[in-house]
């Protein structure tokens, strides 16, 4: 049997693969996203690398290792699903950090490793920090102002449902406003938070994928949220459909 061109088997791979989740997680629909850069790069056949940018729960604080994490988890996965493809997840999450650390280092630790797709988690240090929310929005604006200069894709990523962060008042004044950054600045968004309460409403117990100190994820939530943002990047990577006349 011939083989299928290097470009084809992967658009093949990409419709054909699916993430069931790890047993524990609850098989829950991921809101759908687009990622037009990136999905480029894999028809071509191009390296691809992810840069996963936050605080501790990028960093993986709470995890058995390194390989727990969620930056490792999605590679091994976007891996699995795309065997031959060069698929990079580079983990630049450093723990406590607020929007404004992460400003101070994004040209060394962001731009200058040249990704492909860049996962910016933020939010739950804003919100442990009493920062001003107005503050919190002119960083992230910033930011992404630069990262739009330099033609990086973004993807936006908001706080775990933790009691940490609930038990902060107006804790849910962040997560509104990376939602509307990303509707402003027409960016996809990887709501962790709308997921996790998807979770509970599932019956999956917060205690199960938050840890004991009431904060970051347990390896069970790691793994859990590497395969719904798994699954929600391998849906922005299949061709795009060309409707019937």
């Amino acid at each position: 049997m011939p083989r299928l061109p290097r470009r084809a088997a992967l658009l093949v791979a990409l419709v054909l693969t699916s993430f069931p989740a790890w047993a524990a997680c609850p098989a829950l629909p991921v809101p759908g996203f687009t990622l037009p850069a990136t999905r480029m790069a894999v028809a071509e056949g191009r390296p691809v690398r992810i840069l996963a940018f936050g605080s501790s729960s990028t960093e993986g604080f709470g995890a058995s290792g390194p390989l727990a994490t969620y930056p490792a988890r999605l590679q091994a996965r976007l891996r699995a699903a795309l065997p031959g493809q060069r698929i990079t997840v580079v983990n630049r999450g450093r723990g406590g950090e607020d929007v404004s650390e992460m400003l101070a280092r994004l040209r060394r630790d962001v731009l200058d490793a040249g990704p492909t797709l860049v996962i910016w988690q933020a939010g739950a240090n804003a919100v442990l920090r009493h920062m001003d929310p107005a503050a919190f929005r002119a960083g992230m604006e910033a930011g992404l102002d630069q990262l739009r200069e330099a033609g990086v894709e973004v993807l936006l990523m908001d706080s775990q449902v933790a009691p940490r962060i609930n038990a902060m008042p107006g804790h849910h004044r962040f997560e509104v406003i990376l939602a509307e950054i990303a509707a402003e600045r027409h960016l996809p968004i990887f709501s962790r938070a709308a997921l996790m309460r998807g979770w509970e409403h599932a019956g999956l117990a917060n205690t199960a994928v938050i840890g004991p100190d009431g904060l970051h994820h347990t390896d069970l939530g790691y793994d859990c949220v590497a395969g719904a943002l798994a699954e929600g990047i391998i849906g922005a990577l299949r061709p795009p459909t060309t409707a019937r006349r």
